[in-house]
C-alpha cells in the first residue's frame, strides 16, 4: 500500500501539468510518444541484460499496450474536450472497472454495475447542465476509455504475476521493459499517422515532458503495478479513487480557483453515490 500512496502523491500533479503546460499547446500524440520513449529507455538497460521467453515478452507487452499505450491516447485527447477537475471526477468509475473485469474473468455479472453506470452519467450532466455540449459527452467517454485501459492493465499484470511460476519469475524491474515497448508499438503508429507538427515551444514545456516521462511513467507506472501484485484485488480498486482528492486539491489551489465548486460537488456527490451503491448492493 505504501507503493501506491506514493504514486498517487506523484501522479497527482501530473493531471494539472498536462492541462495547464500542454493541452491544446503540444500535440497530444508527441506529448504520448515522448512520454513512452522516455519510461522505455528508463528500463532498456535492464532489459537487454535479462532476456525473457516471447511468450511471457509478449504478454507483458500487450498488457503495456492497453494499460499505457492504449489508455494515453484517450488521456490526452480528454484534455481537449474537458476541464483537469472534469477529467479527473470522471475517473471515479475506474475501481467499478477494475472489479467488473475480475468479474469478468469469472464469468460473474452483478447487475448494480449497470445501475451505477447510470447514475454516473446524471452526476456528469449536473456538472455543465448548461453547456452539454457534443465536446461534454465525448470527453466523458473518452475518459471512460482511458478508465477501462488503465482498469484492465492492471488487472492482467496482476493476474500474471501471481500466476507465473515461482520457479521462473523474475524480478519485476528485470522485465518491466517489456511494458513500455508495448505501449509504443501503439504510440509509435498512432503518432506517425495521426499527429500534427505541434511542438513544445518553451524549456518549461520540455521540463514538463521529461518529467512526465521518466519519473511519472517510467518509475510511476512501474511502481504502481508492482504495488498492486502485493495488495488484494479490493484494495487496489479503492487505490485508484485516492488519486481523486489529491489531485482535485492540487488543480483547485494551484490552477482552477475559479471553477463552480458547488455544481461540481453536487455532480461528484451523485457519482460517490453510484459507487456506493456497487459496494452496498450485495452480489447474489
Amino acid at each position: 500500500m505504501a507503493l501506491l500512496w506514493a504514486i498517487t502523491l506523484l501522479w497527482a500533479f501530473s493531471f494539472s501539468l498536462i492541462g495547464v503546460y500542454l493541452a491544446g499547446q503540444v500535440d497530444s500524440y508527441f506529448a504520448v510518444l515522448t512520454r513512452v520513449v522516455l519510461a522505455a529507455l528508463v528500463f532498456l538497460p535492464l532489459l537487454l541484460r535479462n532476456p525473457l521467453a516471447p511468450k511471457l515478452a509478449l504478454q507483458l507487452m500487450g498488457i503495456g499496450a492497453i494499460q499505457l499505450g492504449l489508455m494515453y491516447l484517450f488521456y490526452y485527447q480528454s484534455f481537449l474536450l474537458l476541464s483537469v477537475p472534469e477529467v479527473l471526477i470522471f475517473t471515479i468509475f475506474t475501481p467499478v472497472y477494475v472489479t467488473l473485469i475480475y468479474d469478468l474473468l469469472e464469468r460473474r455479472f452483478h447487475p448494480r454495475y449497470l445501475v451505477s453506470a447510470v447514475l454516473a452519467i446524471g452526476g456528469a450532466a449536473i456538472m455543465r447542465w448548461n453547456n452539454l455540449n457534443e465536446d461534454f459527452w465525448q470527453g466523458f467517454l473518452v475518459v471512460q476509455g482511458a478508465n477501462l485501459c488503465f482498469a484492465a492493465g492492471q488487472v492482467l499484470y496482476k493476474y500474471r504475476l501471481e500466476y507465473w511460476p515461482q520457479a521462473q519469475q523474475p524480478a519485476q524491474h528485470k522485465i518491466f521493459g517489456w511494458f513500455y515497448l508495448g505501449a509504443l508499438a501503439v504510440v509509435l503508429p498512432a503518432w506517425w499517422l495521426l499527429g500534427q507538427p505541434a511542438y513544445p515551444t518553451s524549456n518549461l514545456q520540455w521540463s514538463v515532458l521529461i518529467w512526465l516521462g521518466v519519473v511519472a511513467s517510467g518509475l510511476g507506472y512501474f511502481a504502481w503495478n508492482l504495488g498492486a501484485t502485493q495488495v488484494s484485488s479490493g484494495q487496489l480498486a479503492i487505490m485508484n479513487n485516492a488519486l481523486i482528492p489529491a489531485g482535485l486539491l492540487v488543480n483547485l489551489l494551484l490552477w482552477n480557483r475559479d471553477t463552480d465548486l458547488l455544481r461540481l460537488s453536487a455532480g461528484a456527490v451523485i457519482m460517490l453515490l453510484a459507487l456506493w451503491l456497487t459496494r452496498a448492493w450485495p452480489p447474489r
